[in-house]
């Protein structure tokens, strides 16, 4: 009776996933406009391979799950190796779980790197990641469809535990071959069930010390190119499909504390109070008019609050606040630091109570080289045959741990709304079509 039920759920489970993948294929295919099927090129497959990522670890909601070193991201590995093959690339594995799918050039010198990842956040969405991968490998399939060779060699990544959804951290693969990787650190995180760092990769077929082997000679590596959704609402709004990467954020996390007086909220007149809610608030407002000061790529959040003690009938005593600093060059992004500090010491002043200031956490931008744009500008014109469109990204990539040691760009995919590690994250098949053209003509020209 009991396996006629377990039976019974998986079966109900199963259907379930197949209606999913049904349904996701038949959306992107639906409008989807087929002259953009050229030069090896097939949206069809491209469709058919994110329906099939979508499947593996699909959540009750229709998002993804994909936890880094879980079966499903080691199941969605292997299945984007079985498509390397069919490819003919050259599948391999390094001691991080990085995968590598190559095309040998006509020239033995320093290949040319494109990929993504395939892990994700516990309920996100189904193009965050496994677009760059499929993206790199349709160029690559494209290329064996027409008897292409390119001039250096071409591999396809998927870097490990790109989210940090597991340890929270993130870029665990690309900083492993980098050499970027601090194993004395790694070894000591946790993850949410409290299984330690080596117990989970252990558990998918790795060790601690392969994470120090999968460091890689960077000579061997003559460029980086990462398609990514982007996140954002800029190209949506230009209508565009494609847009160039100026410069990956750099983020500076404050966690700042002003300690006023709690008291009565009935007894306590308005003239003799500390409220450090009040001078918080202050803070906040102050916080958002300070980066169009520095730069028009600036931003500050105010993402964590903390009041106490937090009573209906009580004046806040003490508020304990985050603030999470970012922008693609790091003098203007230093500079609002200070400003923001600042501003905290003057209100903090006139509110007459104390302030304390911890950086929590300071990450170097890494800018774009200008030839690189400039080639992904050609490629956009000559792909397109479309102006290019520029900016920023807010959010951290393996492009930019990359690109802290070989050239390095960035091609964003237009995000529906913006949204993005969420069931509802959207890119049309037109869009990501349009962009593997951009990207194969990038490749091909460098």
């Amino acid at each position: 009776m009991i396996f006629l039920k377990n039976y019974s759920m998986k079966l109900m489970l199963n259907q379930m996933e197949v209606l999913i993948l049904s349904d996701f294929l038949q959306r992107l295919l639906n409008d989807y406009n087929d002259t953009y099927d050229h030069s090896g090129v097939s949206g069809k497959r491209v469709a058919q391979r994110l329906a099939e990522l979508s499947n593996i670890g699909v959540t009750t909601e229709g998002g993804s799950k994909r936890i880094a070193f879980s079966n499903e991201e080691r199941e969605a590995k292997e299945l984007v190796k079985s498509w390397m093959k069919l490819a003919g690339l050259q599948v391999t594995e390094d001691g991080a779980g990085n995968v590598f799918g190559r095309v040998e050039g006509k020239h033995n010198e320093a290949a040319i790197l494109s990929g993504s990842h395939v892990d994700s956040v516990p309920n996100g969405g189904h193009f965050d990641g496994p677009l760059g991968v499929i993206a790199a490998l349709e160029v690559a399939q494209a290329w064996k469809e027409t008897g292409y060779q390119p001039a250096k060699p071409f591999e396809v990544v998927i870097f490990s535990d790109e989210e940090g959804a597991r340890f929270n951290g993130g870029f665990t693969g690309s900083q492993s071959m980098t050499g970027e990787i601090d194993l004395v650190e790694q070894k000591k995180l946790v993850d949410f069930n409290g299984a330690t760092f080596e117990e989970v990769v252990k558990n998918d077929g790795l060790t601690v010390e392969g994470f120090l082997q999968a460091k890689r000679n960077m000579s061997e590596i003559a460029a980086f190119v990462e398609v990514h959704i982007e996140q954002g609402k800029r190209l949506e709004k230009e209508q565009l499909p494609v847009g160039i990467v100026t410069g990956i954020a750099g983020p500076c996390w404050l966690t700042i504390t002003f300690s006023g007086e709690a008291g009565h909220a009935g007894n306590t007149p308005m003239n003799d109070r500390h409220d450090a809610l009040v001078a918080a608030g202050e803070f906040v407002v102050k916080v958002k008019e300070l980066p169009k000061e520095v730069s028009s790529s600036a931003v500050a959040t105010v993402g964590k609050f903390e009041v106490h003690p937090n009573g209906v009938n009580v004046i806040p005593g003490q508020v304990t606040l985050t603030v999470d600093i970012r922008d693609i060059k790091r003098e203007p992004r230093d500079r609002l630091v200070d400003l923001i500090i600042a501003a905290g010491y003057e209100i903090a002043s006139r509110n007459h109570m104390e302030i304390t200031v911890q950086e929590t956490l300071r990450v170097s931008p890494v800018p774009v080289d200008q030839e690189m744009q400039d080639k992904a500008a050609q490629a956009v014109k000559s792909a397109l045959g479309i102006e290019p469109y520029y900016l920023p990204s807010g959010a951290g990539h393996d492009a930019m741990v990359l690109g802290r040691h070989v050239p390095m760009v960035m091609l964003f995919t237009q995000s529906k709304d913006g949204i993005s590690h969420n069931p509802k994250e959207w890119s049309s098949l037109n869009d990501c079509v349009q962009t593997i053209h951009v990207l194969k003509r990038l490749i091909e020209q460098l």
